[in-house]
């Protein structure tokens, strides 16, 4: 006769089967403590200071009268400018015992000093090695004069499972290191919005502003993800936060020890979602997948064979579901590695296989600021490349002329922003920056300007 007994542990009931044995149950681990005490001296505080530049305008309304601009020195669209001193709070994970502490980008943008405080209450100043908005990772280092510190070993978060018992380590709220635990309640996760890679795994471990760049553990005491984000409209954690995965986080540690920049693979293609009205024109049972809509000239892809309107269902054995999970998975794989593509073509599924490269800078991206009396003056602009699109985001353009940024002068004040295509200057196509050189050495009163911002086309006309 079986037995079914009931334990309550740290708020979670067990059930155990005894066969015929009231008293042989199973072996359970009735704390966390001792995990705790394994991963807690592997995870620090991070304290970021940045300067933060703000329109005096804001405080008294006499700075948006012309009369006053002209004796404060105000800016021609706003207010004089004033610097106060922003402090942030975060976390990070020592993943060196040198003193490698990986954290988000976000914990530590901008900053201008970053210090850590280590669990044991050490503190100390903290440079930055790497930084990528794309990913939201930074990898930083502080001096530990030779002393060894305690690390937290990553594992392969694609043997990550729903339902899998985990602990979240940070510093919510700035309150000193706090643990929750939870499980893992959701697994490749692409639309969040908090990354340009975005493939997070999910949980129900609390999670709370300052938790970023924190631990996420598994039982074992190894680091499956860094805590990123929360789902919230509140602020605080609502049972769902965001982690990412530790795959991407030893891609972004690989990259820091071979320089500051990140460079990611590149297959010379692009993707769109499969939706449930394309299936029967493809022949799908499921909307699944990264459907092909441009392959690159001469590129990875080209070569492989790959054309437009193929589907990409995995990508190295693992399930492709949208073009954001292509997107992550080639991110994580060593360029000169070979890609093992499943495909679904006319029907039938074939396998195709590519090599991962560095993106060409081809054409040389001539980074250029613009000077003179045109409504370029003050931006900063390059040729699209390859190694461009990987370098700021993917452009609706894979050639011509984009904007890097404005350093002040008639650009900023129209409000040309970085990633801007530049399409036309007086209805001629811009093709390279020599190109647009050539066009605004013209003496003009007027100016027609044509871009592309975020798929929008926007068409200036600039007088005087």
């Amino acid at each position: 006769m079986k037995k079914i007994l009931f334990k309550i542990i740290s708020g979670l009931v067990v059930v155990v089967l005894a066969h015929g044995m009231a008293h042989a149950e199973l072996p359970v681990q009735q704390s966390f403590a001792p995990l705790v005490k394994k991963t807690g001296p592997a995870v620090v505080n991070i304290y970021a200071k940045r300067v933060v530049q703000e329109q005096m305008r804001a405080i008294s309304p006499f700075f948006n009268d012309p009369f006053f601009n002209q004796f404060f020195n105000a800016p021609q669209f706003g207010g004089p400018v004033r610097q106060r001193i922003e402090n942030s709070l975060g976390s990070g994970v020592i993943v060196d015992p040198n003193g490698v502490i990986a954290t988000n980008n976000h914990v530590i943008k901008d900053a201008t000093e970053i210090n850590v405080v280590t669990a044991d209450g050490r503190e100390f100043a903290a440079q930055k090695l790497l930084a990528d908005a794309r990913t939201d990772l930074a990898i930083l280092k502080i001096d530990t004069k030779g002393e060894k510190l305690p690390v937290l070993e990553l594992t392969d978060s694609d043997a990550v499972q729903v339902g899998d018992i985990v602990l979240a380590i940070g510093n919510p709220f700035g309150v000193g290191q706090t643990v929750t635990s939870g499980i893992v309640s959701g697994l490749a996760r692409t639309d969040v919005g908090v990354s340009d890679y975005s493939f997070f795994i999910q949980t129900d471990a609390a999670i709370n502003p300052g938790n970023s760049g924190g631990a996420l553990v598994d039982m074992q005491g190894r680091l499956i993800g860094i805590n990123s984000a929360i789902f919230s409209s509140s602020g605080g954690s609502l049972g769902i936060g965001f982690a990412i995965p530790s795959n991407m986080v030893k891609t972004i540690i690989e990259a820091s020890r071979h320089g500051n920049k990140i460079v990611l693979p590149w297959t010379g293609l692009s993707s769109q979602a499969v939706t449930p009205d394309m299936l029967e024109g493809l022949g799908l049972k499921k909307a699944q997948g990264a459907l092909i809509k441009h392959v690159y000239p001469n590129g990875p892809a080209a070569k492989a064979g790959i054309r437009v309107g193929d589907v990409i269902l995995t990508i190295n054995g693992k399930e492709v579901q949208d073009p954001l999970a292509l997107k992550y998975r080639l991110a994580t794989i060593p360029i000169g590695s070979s890609v093992q593509l499943q495909v679904f073509r006319s029907g039938k599924t074939i396998d195709v296989t590519l090599t991962a490269v560095a993106p060409p800078e081809d054409p040389p991206r001539d980074e250029t600021k613009i000077k003179g009396a045109n409504p370029f003056s003050g931006a900063v602009v390059a040729n699209i490349s390859p190694a461009l699109i990987e370098e700021i985001g993917q452009l609706s353009q894979e050639s011509g002329v984009v904007i890097l940024g404005t350093e002040g002068g008639v650009a900023a004040r129209l409000g040309l922003q970085r990633s801007d295509v530049i399409l036309s200057v007086n209805r001629e196509k811009v093709t390279s920056v020599g190109q647009l050189k050539a066009l605004l050495k013209s003496d003009r009163n007027g100016w027609q300007v044509q871009l592309q911002r975020s798929g929008q086309v926007i068409n200036l006309t600039i007088t005087g």
